[in-house]
């Protein structure tokens, strides 16, 4: 069946932030009833077109169980992508966790590039000028909004 595996042995709070452009760091907590031998594995396809990989490098909690995963060389694309973690105890069948995700809309963007101010003492005012961020999907500047906030000395 599809969700063989022991009430309470999946993953729980999945969640992945994509940053510095091209690199994803997902985790997740350790289902509330799985057994303490459980094992997690994360596997993800960027596409339906694409294969599906499984995590390169995990992150280990104190038990050396994986809680998480970085990635590198993450690129956006047009379609959601496919997450699937599955687990393995001696105990008992491990229930898998999926979800489908749109990774442009858990892309931490980076600061504005060559932020300057020119300021002067007459009624001008200041002139504020930046580039926009870095990122691997966006290829449109008017695409993004900005706030300024202004501090006084």
């Amino acid at each position: 069946p599809v969700f063989a595996g022991m009430n309470g042995s999946a993953i729980e709070n999945f969640t992945c932030v994509i940053y510095n452009i091209f690199l994803m760091n997902c985790t997740w907590q350790a289902g509330r009833d799985a057994p303490a031998d459980t094992q997690y594995f994360l596997y993800w396809r960027n596409s339906r077109d694409e294969e599906e990989m499984e995590c390169e490098l995990y992150i280990k909690d104190e038990n050396c169980r994986n809680m998480g995963c970085i990635f590198q060389n993450v690129s956006i694309g047009i379609e959601k992508a496919y997450f699937l973690v599955n687990g393995s105890s001696k105990d008992s069948l491990i229930q898998f966790y999926d979800e489908y995700i749109d990774l442009y809309k858990i892309e931490i963007l980076t600061a504005p590039l060559n932020v300057t101010a020119h300021c002067t003492r007459d009624s001008a005012g200041c002139i504020i000028t930046w580039h926009p961020p870095l990122t691997s999907h966006v290829e449109k500047a008017k695409c993004f909004q900005y706030e300024i906030s202004i501090q006084n000395k």
